[in-house]
């Protein structure tokens, strides 16, 4: 079918998405590890390595899904992928954004075999999510999104963000990134972004990680980055695609988030799973519905 996305989207994935999995509870000498933590101080040893092969592996799922996206953003097609969906699914997710929610799926880009694409030692997350934001142009919510400066006071997870530098649609920003699942990591990132007009009404554009340090000691006297790569592994590599269509009375705006973290240990998945499961999907929701909510409040003042 002209229509049918080029990525696997199956009940099957679905169903063994991070957001439809129960969690089993910790057993007690889980428990009786994490209170021995509490009473003693340290935290468990969780760091990961980042090794070659698992940056070429994602590199290559990532090169797979930008020539599908590319394809897509270039051929004659609908330009919304929610457009390219049957029928039925397309309805769903109008009915979810056209609601007020955040519609978010998990996808999945195989090889040109139909293979899987393995990552060792570690693990991909690739979620779609889409909004629909009444009432603005196309312009106003690129104003929006492009103002780097502001990102903090707009976005939960980001507790502080500027512009780096700006070349035409070219733009390399910072932003401090705080994630909180059970434990909570604080990142420090760099990211090349670019847009794309299409015409008056379509744009797209890509961001790429360029740097991602974790942050010990966040904010107190000792803080510090440990090295790059020799962490605790909760992100890696992100690599995100966005696409922003004004009609029906308001935007349409879509991204595909594309990250890379460590693989779980046996011992310390109690600990590590709910972080490198969730935050990828629960961040991908709450920057689409915080651009929905900034959008609606209107211009005036911030805290």
């Amino acid at each position: 079918m002209a229509h049918r996305m080029a990525v696997t989207v199956t009940d099957r994935a679905i169903a063994e998405s991070p957001t439809r999995t129960l969690i089993r509870p910790p057993r007690v000498r889980e428990i009786a590890l994490l209170l021995l933590l509490v009473v003693l101080g340290p935290r468990p040893a969780i760091s990961a390595e980042l090794k070659p092969e698992t940056v070429a592996a994602f590199e290559r799922y990532v090169e797979i899904t930008a020539a599908r996206i590319e394809a897509e953003l270039t051929g004659p097609g609908p330009f919304l992928l929610l457009d390219r969906r049957s029928d039925f699914d397309r309805h769903a997710i109008l009915k979810t954004i056209q609601g007020g929610a955040v519609f978010i799926q998990p996808l999945e880009t195989r090889a040109p075999n139909g293979a899987e694409i393995s990552i060792p030692d570690g693990m991909v997350h690739h979620w779609y999510g889409a909004v629909f934001i009444p009432g603005p142009t196309l312009d106003q919510v690129l104003e929006l999104v492009q103002d780097y400066d502001r990102h903090h006071r707009i976005y939960p997870e980001v507790v502080d963000s500027r512009l780096i530098e700006r070349d035409g649609d070219r733009f390399k920003i910072y932003l401090r990134l705080v994630k909180n699942k059970v434990i909570t990591v604080t990142l420090d990132t760099e990211h090349d972004v670019s847009y794309r007009r299409v015409d008056a009404r379509r744009a797209h554009s890509r961001s790429n990680s360029t740097r991602i340090a974790e942050v010990e000691n966040a904010d107190q006297p000792g803080e510090r980055e440990k090295p790059i790569g020799q962490d605790g592994g909760f992100l890696w590599r992100l690599v995100s695609f966005w696409r922003f269509e004004e009609r029906g009375g308001g935007v349409y705006e879509e991204s595909e988030s594309i990250s890379l973290t460590r693989g779980i240990p046996f011992a310390l998945g109690w600990l590590i799973r709910p972080f490198v499961t969730g935050i990828p999907k629960e961040s991908l929701e709450s920057a689409l519905g915080a651009t929905r909510e900034e959008i609606l409040r209107g211009p005036g003042p911030r805290e």
